[in-house]
């Protein structure tokens, strides 16, 4: 602990705070934005987006295995919002929960991505609600750009939130 520094009471005061007749002690310097948080994107079936994923918000693309040693411990389950790919959700967070996942691994959510333009049917809308019954989901709609492989600039409206969870900024 620095000199002439206390921990403040007041519980809206974040650090140390001068104690009384320490005012020329400078403040230390804020840090206006947070580090990007990395996650290892892990597909639950082929073509689940995994690659452009981690090419637009950044972290390791696993494919469809673990991440090995030097890839990030905090994974993220990627799955398409067709019936094959919300199927196999659930049975994958499941087999995690029981341990079938290496231990070092923390499992953080799910990103699902859209698999085609427009609204969903009613009977995927209620499988998707099945899976934010038992774990996060992050959406990402369709993005005609990512089709054609343009994977540059700042991700359009509605595919934002995986952007605040790993913190990316574009």
């Amino acid at each position: 602990m620095r000199t002439g520094m206390r921990q403040g009471p007041e519980i809206w005061i974040r650090g140390p705070v001068a104690a009384p007749g320490a005012e020329g002690v400078a403040p230390e310097p804020a840090h206006p934005h947070a580090t990007a948080r990395r996650f290892s994107w892990v597909g639950l079936h082929g073509g689940a987006g995994v690659t452009t994923l981690a090419a637009v918000y950044g972290g390791h693309d696993s494919g469809r295995a673990w991440p090995g040693p030097a890839g990030p411990r905090s994974v993220l389950f990627v799955a398409r919002t067709h019936a094959a790919g919300l199927d196999a959700v659930v049975p994958a967070v499941e087999a995690f929960r029981r341990g079938e996942a290496p231990r070092e691994l923390d499992l953080e959510a799910v990103v699902l991505v859209a698999d085609a333009p427009g609204r969903l049917p009613r009977p995927l809308t209620q499988r998707i609600r099945l899976v934010e019954s038992v774990i996060g989901v992050y959406r990402v709609p369709w993005v005609p750009e990512w089709r054609l492989g343009d994977l540059s600039g700042r991700p359009p409206h509605g595919a934002d939130s995986p952007a605040r969870l790993t913190g990316a900024r574009h």
